[in-house]
């Protein structure tokens, strides 16, 4: 792939993965559902040969911390130290079988909500729904869905 293939594939996944974020849902299903980035982008980083990963982590995760409303800067440093972490296991990732993508992408996505509750801690107090620590939990076992998707939306 060269890199304006890189780059219009981040695009359309970003778009996606906003929009599936933004769709709403009952408030317990809202609250188990992944962090809906997070498996989308590392999609991106796994399956592309993209540059600057770090930065377009950032940058999403920011993107996201205005569209949700929250906390600016909880969802992109969530984002990078997750990235970071599948960033590690690429080569292994690649190659692997799909359960153990799925474990791969569950513990990323602990990694995503330990960020995440930290910084909801340090900002806004211990005062959450339990239901969230299910997320890693969805996102391992939506990633066949989300993969087998974005493999039919990289062709």
């Amino acid at each position: 792939m060269t890199n304006s293939n890189h780059f219009f594939l981040l695009v359309k996944i970003s778009i996606i993965a906003f929009i599936t974020g933004a769709i709403s849902l009952p408030s317990f299903l809202e609250l188990a559902s992944p962090f809906w980035l997070f498996p989308f982008f590392s999609y991106w980083v796994i399956y592309s040969n993209g540059k600057n990963n770090y930065i377009t982590a950032f940058i999403l995760g920011i993107l996201l911390d205005i569209i949700e409303g929250g906390t600016l800067g909880q969802n992109a440093a969530a984002l990078v130290l997750s990235s970071a972490f599948i960033l590690n296991v690429k080569k292994s990732f690649f190659v692997s079988n799909l359960t153990t993508q799925q474990v791969y992408i569950f513990l990323g996505s602990i990694i995503y909500l330990i960020i995440f509750l930290l910084v909801h801690q340090l900002t806004q107090g211990l005062n959450f729904e339990w239901l969230i620590l299910l997320s890693p939990f969805t996102s391992a076992i939506l990633w066949p869905l989300i993969r087998y998707l974005l493999a039919k939306l990289k062709q």
